[in-house]
């Protein structure tokens, strides 16, 4: 059977000394993606858009140190510890979503002290950018053969030629369809529905959906980490405390009551 045959140059422009890479070209887009919709959730409510340029910069020091952090203790912790210096060196690559989440999250709540809105009115409207983000990274990591799966005859297999000669899942396709369907069906609840008028109902769905899809690619990726894996992959652990969280905040925001009062008296002051 033949297999489509992957082998994209990483370099998207090289002009005059200056080299723009497909990653860096798709994480901006995905950066600019997550900021226009959240722009247009801003101007929706009435809040004041000109906020976001420091929920821009906070969200993006939070992303990339939250997930190196938890690239280098959770996957490869041994050669980390004995090479600490080597945790600053992210262009050598090694970024963990899950640690991205958390970072995201922690900068979201700086933010909110200065904004004086709900945490968890701001994780909802988060999470609808958050899922348009991860679908440009993933991608991103498409370009680059990286996060590749495991050998397959599947007819969907794919030979990435940078790694090898042989069929594999395309673990970043997968991710990269369950975000956009998860950014459509968030946008779709956000404004058909009074889930956002719940909060934590909107970023405890998103939680429960994006980390099921995790949990079961998973099941399908090339291992990343330096140590042999239990029974459980360490993407699959990592994934179980955020889809508990998840099922407890969309449990909550279902058997609450409005809370949409709160945040009429957050923007008036």
């Amino acid at each position: 059977m033949d297999h489509f045959v992957w082998n994209a140059d990483p370099v998207l422009v090289s002009f005059m000394g200056l080299t723009v890479h497909w990653y860096g070209a798709l994480f901006a887009t995905a950066i600019a993606a997550g900021f226009q919709v959240m722009k247009k959730i801003y101007q929706a409510e009435g809040i004041d858009v000109a906020s976001l340029d420091n929920l821009l910069l906070y969200c993006v020091i939070g992303i990339i140190v939250g997930a190196r952090l938890a690239h280098c203790f959770f996957y490869d912790p041994s050669y980390y510890f004995a090479n600490p210096m080597k945790i600053l060196a992210i262009w050598e690559g090694g970024l963990a979503s899950h640690g991205g989440g958390l970072g995201a999250i922690l900068a979201l709540y700086y933010y909110k002290r200065k904004m004086g809105l709900p945490f968890l009115f701001l994780l909802d409207r988060l999470a609808i950018a958050t899922a348009i983000f991860g679908f440009f990274v993933r991608m991103a990591n498409f370009v680059n053969s990286e996060i590749i799966g495991q050998p397959t005859e599947k007819p969907w297999g794919i030979i990435f030629q940078h790694v090898d000669m042989v069929p594999r899942h395309p673990a970043q396709l997968y991710e990269a369809i369950a975000y956009l369907l998860i950014f459509i069906l968030l946008g779709f609840i956000y404004k058909m529905s009074n889930l956002k008028q719940r909060y934590g109902g909107i970023f405890g769905l998103f939680l429960v959906l994006i980390f099921s899809a995790r949990f079961a690619i998973e099941t399908v990726k090339v291992s990343l980490t330096a140590y042999q894996e239990s029974f459980l992959t360490a993407g699959q652990w990592l994934s179980v405390p955020f889809l508990i969280v998840g099922v407890v905040l969309l449990s909550r925001a279902l058997m609450g009551k409005d809370d949409s009062p709160k945040v009429k008296q957050a923007k008036s002051k």
